[in-house]
């Protein structure tokens, strides 16, 4: 039995449990209904894009969010598979958080330094977490969710950060593996 793409992605959102924000129209292939009408991300939106998902997947030995371009990802993401529901949490939890850690901390998001910058989503994660079967999908939520997946299938991830085999390529049923290899792309 042969799988196309679409059955592959409708295979890999059962497994993470269509937990994902957007899953419904990844899943059916269509555009959702109500979505924002003229709803654009300007430069300096996808460069705050940028620095959270880089902060999510930062630079180690390998590059990190941002050089994947993961801004230009999410944003794409929210204006081609998000519902209008969906599209208006995630710009007004965007423009929250921004607004909530110069608050907070005295400075912008992108100016910060980066171990400011991951307490803060940590604790948005923490708090997320701690709001038990009430939680809505929350902005950090779709953040973590469209960074991963943005990174991952990604040139950057999926050659650099995972351990890349190019398709086709042969069948081997058994592989070693040693502690500290990279996973497959």
């Amino acid at each position: 039995m042969t799988m196309n793409r679409r059955d592959a992605l409708k295979s890999v959102m059962v497994m993470m449990g269509g937990t994902m924000i957007g899953a419904t129209a990844i899943m059916t292939g269509c555009t959702p209904e109500n979505q924002i009408e003229g709803l654009d991300f300007d430069p300096n939106d996808i460069a705050f894009l940028d620095e959270l998902g880089d902060t999510i997947i930062p630079d180690t030995d390998t590059p990190g969010a941002k050089a994947a371009g993961i801004g230009s990802f999410m944003a794409m993401m929210v204006k081609d598979t998000y519902d209008g529901e969906s599209q208006k949490a995630f710009v007004d939890g965007v423009n929250k958080l921004g607004k909530d850690f110069k608050a907070a901390n005295g400075k912008d998001f992108v100016g910060a330094p980066a171990e400011e910058r991951l307490a803060y989503l940590n604790g948005m994660y923490e708090e997320f977490k701690g709001r038990g079967e009430d939680r809505s999908p929350q902005v950090i939520n779709m953040l973590r969710d469209l960074t991963v997946l943005g990174y991952f299938s990604s040139e950057i991830g999926s050659t650099q950060a995972l351990k890349y085999v190019e398709t086709p390529g042969r069948f081997d049923a058994c592989i070693p593996y040693n502690s500290g290899d990279k996973a497959y792309a």
